[in-house]
């Protein structure tokens, strides 16, 4: 097993069992028992110390866990959306893979689709359907 599966197949386990409820009443337990124990420390510094690096350690954990699960995510709905370009007739393949575009390129397409959207919207004001491909 490669070292880039090991650590996907952990972020993957990881991020499912984070997002439960039971995970969530996990975390708000530890919360309470460390209220809890105030009293018993005197509120001190140190007994303060422990929520606080907990919090920071797991909170920075989880910033590379969700960035590794929305990276993940993004990269599938991607492929979904440059499959259904693919698969429709009269779909511009040129489309398929634009999140590898520069931002110069980006904004042309963009440019170009606001245009279509407003010349759809304006047609719709004189009855014209809004449907339909350029080429027709």
């Amino acid at each position: 097993m490669s070292r880039n599966n090991w650590y996907a197949n952990a972020a993957k386990a990881t991020s499912r069992y984070a997002g439960r409820p039971a995970t969530f009443f996990i975390a708000v337990l530890v919360i309470a028992v460390w209220g809890v124990t105030g009293p018993l420390f005197g509120f001190s510094n140190t007994w303060q110390l422990v929520i606080n690096t907990g919090t920071t350690i797991i909170t920075f954990l989880m910033v590379f866990l969700i960035q590794n699960s929305q990276n993940r995510d993004t990269e599938a709905i991607q492929i979904k959306l440059d499959e259904l370009i693919r698969a429709t007739q009269g779909a511009h393949n040129a489309l398929l893979d634009l999140e590898e575009l520069n931002e110069e390129s980006l904004d042309a397409f963009r440019t170009q689709y606001e245009a279509l959207a407003a010349a759809a919207r304006k047609g719709l004001q004189t009855g014209q359907p809004d449907t339909g491909t350029t080429e027709t």
